[in-house]
């Protein structure tokens, strides 16, 4: 659901995360959500785990697209449902990396082509430190 393969490796389109968002944004809880995406005996804390890595993705990157698309999404929820509807495309992650196609570099996946940083993560690239052996210890 929502992947190609391309030389031999699998490449992720987003529909999957929207999928997963828009059945969240609908279902009375995540529980509930979880346990009809993810009916297999992985226990619930595993399928809540699974649900919310799909839908970080999709509820971080959302605000910032109705930001940068004020004609298109004026008044638009930042959800997938919002999208959807004020779009009027069923596909709305594809149909706005369309309209986004200039700013693909500077949004984030599943929309964009940036990765996402880790929390706490600095977004540069950050401090690396150079090897070598480990600094003499001190006299006790």
């Amino acid at each position: 659901m929502g992947e190609n393969l391309r030389d031999g490796e699998r490449v992720f389109d987003g529909g999957e995360k929207a999928q997963a968002a828009a059945a969240a944004e609908s279902a009375p809880s995540l529980e509930a959500c979880a346990h009809a995406l993810r009916p297999e005996p992985i226990g619930l804390p595993g399928a809540l785990r699974w649900l919310r890595r799909r839908i970080d993705y999709v509820r971080a990157v959302l605000p910032a697209v109705v930001a940068l698309l004020p004609q298109q999404l004026q008044g638009c929820a930042p959800t997938i449902a919002g999208v959807r509807r004020h779009l009027g495309a069923e596909q709305a992650l594809q149909r706005l990396r369309s309209l986004l196609a200039t700013h693909l570099g500077a949004l984030a996946t599943p929309l964009g082509l940036r990765h996402r940083a880790a929390r706490g993560e600095p977004r540069s690239g950050g401090f690396q430190q150079r090897m070598g052996p480990d600094p003499p210890p001190e006299a006790a």
